[in-house]
């Protein structure tokens, strides 16, 4: 897989220009995601709850939690404790915002970090989530194999993430829309144009389906399956270890 990186003239690494980037598009993200979505990625997360929710998690780790949406949803599995993980300091100040607002600091905490190099013991958390992020790890494998670190054996971990959609003609649509509408949403409600750019080139190039399967297998996941959303727009991966 190429390295796709937000801003193509910086000498960053892709760890510091996604940092920065989520940074610079904090204060839009959550009404972009939205319209991006058409809303149907609010939807996506019940799913991932409900799945999480089955194997009645004490504790759950939610990878890129960005504004903690996700962390926030997952409340609902009724775990003790939810910690969301991220790059970004400007996202995590929103997401500690929200969690404010919904009283719900006894139970969700937000963690500025690295997902390739964890402050978390081995075999620790029930259950882990990312959503929307695996692809913004600089190395993939890496970022898998760390998560392999900390969850449980028996543990699940779900990931939702966008993929591209393999009949016609819901193909050619997802195409036009990722090459002509959508980076005209991201220069509208955002003054990073490179971040939308990035965003829509980094899901074409990312693995999905089974060859993001056979990635999970490789480091060690088992019991690996994948469920396409919205005809293929995006994917949903459970396996455990």
């Amino acid at each position: 897989m190429s390295k796709v990186k937000p801003y193509k003239d910086s000498d960053l690494g892709k760890k510091e220009q996604v940092a920065k980037m989520f940074d610079n598009i904090s204060g839009d993200y959550d009404g972009l995601n939205r319209v991006i979505s058409f809303g149907i990625d609010i939807s996506w997360r019940k799913k991932v709850v409900a799945i999480v929710s089955e194997k009645n998690p004490e504790n759950i780790l939610d990878i890129a939690t960005g504004t903690g949406d996700l962390a926030i949803n997952l409340t609902e599995t009724n775990a003790k404790t939810i910690i969301g993980l991220d790059i970004s300091s400007g996202m995590l100040e929103i997401g500690k915002q929200k969690i404010r607002k919904k009283g719900l600091e006894n139970t969700v905490e937000l963690v500025l970090g690295d997902s390739e190099n964890m402050p978390f013991e081995d075999n620790y958390f029930d259950a882990i989530t990312v959503a929307f992020g695996i692809r913004n790890f600089e190395t993939l494998e890496k970022g898998l194999a760390e998560i392999y670190r900390v969850l449980k054996p028996g543990g699940t971990f779900v990931i939702l993430e966008t993929s591209i959609p393999t009949k016609t003609p819901y193909k050619q649509g997802y195409n036009f829309y990722t090459k002509n509408i959508l980076p005209i949403i991201g220069k509208v409600f955002s003054k990073d144009k490179s971040a939308y750019k990035y965003l829509c080139e980094s899901a074409s190039v990312f693995p999905y389906g089974e060859a993001m399967n056979n990635i999970l297998r490789k480091i060690g996941f088992i019991n690996v399956n994948d469920l396409p959303q919205t005809f293929g727009v995006a994917t949903i991966y459970t396996s455990s270890k």
